[in-house]
């Protein structure tokens, strides 16, 4: 998704003003920021001028002067290491501005003498001074811990960094029939085909778009996921009745490549297919706040509710940890249901 990001003067109070295209999905992130505000008179959201936020949207942090020579060589063997190591750009560049935060409060000290005490001090002198959240106290921490089990000479135990509590949040999901009922009322077949996929077979948004006609295995009513997220291969299940749709699909449509391709060929925007989304939503009454990810969640949690084993799940999902899954198990309405309120008896 497009944006972009700039610090502005608002009102005497220094923002930063985030422009995009009108998008269901960014508005609802955009409000989840502490202090986001709609600004009439600019026609823009703005939100608080702060180091988390300008990490956030990579503009350049307010207190950041540079590390330490030495700081700045570790940072870009670092850099070097994580590419060897085929992590995606967007992550070296956040694991990276994380490390160099913690450096440039550490700028005078030799990098191998910074110990576990120091990432203490770090966190009560600048992460809470500054009111930075857990969220990123955790990127700060994932960058920290890597970033010192690769170097040789310190006095850093990376293992014994400890990690802040995250809140626990439960992912929104719909019932079956909402479920269906949205995917009913979408009438074009191509946009159809996209949001009955995705759901049954528990498909991130971007295994969907990147997915490819050879992908499809009628023979074996299987789906192969490639290079899904840890660049990981998959199967999951390809439901009879969406066979019987991509198959009407393909007919009227004729894909080349991808399987969902755009008006002018290419791979199909993941913006498009959010607007498809909350289009078929609206015809269908939802109103609470769903994303394409809330077809992913629903398949999980439908499953569980039909007594499939949460292993099974877990392989589905593509998830590495069977704690990822776990979190289903508190959205399930199965179990709940069979507990007579005592306000009933």
């Amino acid at each position: 998704m497009n944006w972009t990001a700039k610090p502005i003067l608002h009102k005497s109070e220094k923002r930063i003003a985030v422009y995009f295209e009108k998008n269901a999905e960014l508005i609802a992130r955009i409000k989840q920021i502490d202090g986001a505000r709609w600004s009439q008179q600019k026609i823009l959201w703005h939100i608080p001028d702060t180091e988390e936020n300008r990490i956030r949207f990579h503009i350049t942090p307010l207190a950041h002067s540079l590390p330490s020579a030495e700081g700045i060589a570790q940072i870009e063997k670092f850099k070097q290491w994580l590419r060897s190591r085929r992590y995606s750009e967007s992550t070296i560049s956040t694991y990276s501005e994380a490390l160099k935060s913690f450096l440039v409060f550490y700028r005078e000290k030799a990098v191998a003498e910074i110990t576990n005490e120091d990432v203490i001090i770090y966190n009560n002198d600048y992460i809470l001074k500054n009111k930075l959240s857990a969220s990123y106290q955790n990127q700060i921490v994932n960058a920290i811990k890597l970033f010192f089990s690769i170097i040789v000479s310190k006095k850093m135990v990376a293992d014994a960094i400890h990690r802040p509590k995250n809140a626990k949040k439960l992912p929104n999901v719909l019932s079956k029939e909402e479920a269906f009922r949205l995917i009913d009322l979408t009438n074009n077949i191509k946009h159809k085909t996209l949001l009955a996929l995705i759901y049954s077979a528990g498909l991130r948004i971007s295994e969907a778009l990147n997915m490819k006609i050879i992908d499809i295995d009628s023979q074996r009513m299987l789906i192969h996921v490639k290079n899904a997220k840890g660049k990981k291969d998959r199967y999951t299940l390809l439901s009879t009745k969406v066979l019987e749709l991509l198959r009407e699909y393909y007919a009227i449509y004729k894909p080349k490549t991808f399987l969902f391709e755009g008006q002018y060929g290419g791979q199909y925007s993941s913006r498009s297919a959010q607007t498809v989304l909350q289009q078929s939503a609206t015809k269908a009454g939802i109103t609470k706040h769903i994303s394409l990810h809330t077809l992913r969640h629903s398949f999980a949690t439908h499953l569980l509710e039909n007594g499939t084993d949460l292993r099974y799940i877990q392989d589905l999902l593509g998830h590495s940890s069977p704690k990822t899954t776990m979190i289903y198990t508190h959205v399930t309405s199965t179990s709940l249901k069979n507990i007579i309120n005592p306000f009933d008896m």
